[in-house]
């Protein structure tokens, strides 16, 4: 099982846009078979060194995760992250 952690810092770190990022998130939900769990949520820390926004992705496989980075659900959605953060951080757990 591999589970893809990645942090969000926004350009413009408002309640609602963290709360617009999470929910376009979420919205791929369902869709893309080999995604078989996504967590979005509010950074909790909320430090000046803490992110804004946290996805959690739970696959299979290394194979089902790169399936994912190029399903064409996720594709909107990357495009979308991009306008709006600023930079982010990612790391991978295989449990």
């Amino acid at each position: 099982m591999i589970k893809h952690i990645v942090m969000y810092k926004l350009k413009d770190p408002t309640e609602s846009n963290a709360l617009a990022l999470q929910q376009k998130f979420l919205s791929m939900k369902g869709k893309i078979e080999v995604l078989k769990d996504i967590q979005a949520g509010v950074d909790v820390l909320r430090s000046d060194r803490s992110f804004d926004v946290v996805l959690i992705c739970q696959f299979d496989s290394m194979e089902d995760m790169e399936v994912y980075r190029t399903h064409e659900v996720h594709l909107p959605v990357m495009a979308y992250v991009k306008s709006v953060v600023e930079k982010s951080h990612s790391v991978d757990y295989i449990v």
